[in-house]
């Protein structure tokens, strides 16, 4: 069926697809003779156009006489793709805690009651979520307040699109100890980083400043791990994770200036390069943020099976 939209007829059926989604269901269509003169095709073309279009399930019409053709009604997401209006790619943390699973999960049911779709990736890294989008991998990244911030002062042409609130990327950072009868980081530990990760390396830096410890290069995946075999003596990470801050003692900050950055970092925020902003705005038009901080929330409480 796809194959259709490579004929005269298909041709037409993408144009008049761009101006379906103008319409609104239960509206009256324009008449055949209206799409040939704002299209410039033959009426058999028109015609042979809507038939696709309705074979498709992109649309249902109804004539009603003397009164005309109506919309009874459309799928937006279908009209979208036939018009050439790809879905949305979006780049999201990888979905280990259930704050992601439900931060990816709201924005999936956001767009689909919005009658549209988007497609997400999941990458580790702030940095490496920035890089995927200025390399048009994607049409927007989901990073932490802290992370954009310092990518915008890098890279001029990148925008906050949204911000989505506390506690919407992470509910907090803690350290977490090795040894459970510590009670603080002390000279000589090892402490466990994870440099693709923007947020945890520039907490560490400023809470062990002024201790004399040794930093060890670690994915953040394997953190638990390298705690549990005690290879590594501390790390900080998000409580969300449940593993971890199930099983190790956390300690919370000492460094003024690593507790105000933690505010930062607790923040999800959707980046996106400026020059598209008016094309990506026009297609979250009907997404809101409150939609999908809801359904994150209910994802967290175990109301809502995560989907994404």
């Amino acid at each position: 069926m796809w194959e259709k939209f490579y004929s005269k007829n298909g041709l037409a059926a993408k144009k008049i697809a761009k101006l379906f989604l103008q319409l609104d269901e239960k509206e009256k269509i324009p008449r055949v003779s209206d799409y040939c003169e704002i299209l410039s095709i033959g009426r058999g073309t028109v015609q042979n156009a809507l038939r696709l279009l309705e074979e498709m399930k992109a649309i249902k019409l109804e004539a009603r006489g003397h009164l005309g053709t109506f919309l009874v009604w459309k799928d937006k997401g279908m009209l979208l793709e036939i018009s050439g209006f790809a879905p949305l790619i979006g780049s999201l943390p990888l979905p280990y805690s259930r704050k992601y699973e439900g931060l990816a999960t709201g924005m999936v049911d956001a767009f689909e009651t919005s009658g549209s779709r988007v497609n997400l990736i999941y990458m580790r890294g702030g940095v490496n979520r920035i890089e995927a989008l200025r390399t048009k991998r994607c049409d927007y990244a989901v990073v932490s307040k802290m992370t954009a911030d310092a990518m915008l002062d890098k890279y001029s042409n990148l925008i906050i699109m949204e911000r989505l609130g506390s506690k919407s990327y992470v509910s907090a950072h803690k350290i977490f100890l090795a040894d459970e009868e510590k009670t603080q980081v002390i000279d000589g530990m090892r402490v466990g980083v994870d440099r693709e990760s923007l947020d945890q390396m520039h907490l560490t830096s400023l809470e062990f400043a002024t201790k004399n410890v040794t930093y060890i290069d670690v994915n953040y995946m394997q953190l638990f791990e390298k705690l549990q075999a005690n290879e590594i003596d501390a790390t900080i990470w998000n409580v969300d994770e449940k593993k971890i801050s199930q099983t190790f003692k956390s300690i919370s900050f000492e460094s003024e200036e690593a507790l105000r950055v933690s505010k930062d970092t607790s923040e999800a925020v959707i980046v996106i390069d400026s020059e598209r902003e008016e094309e990506i705005k026009d297609k979250w038009a009907s997404v809101t943020k409150e939609q999908i901080l809801i359904v994150q929330k209910s994802v967290e409480n175990g109301e809502i099976i995560p989907h994404y």
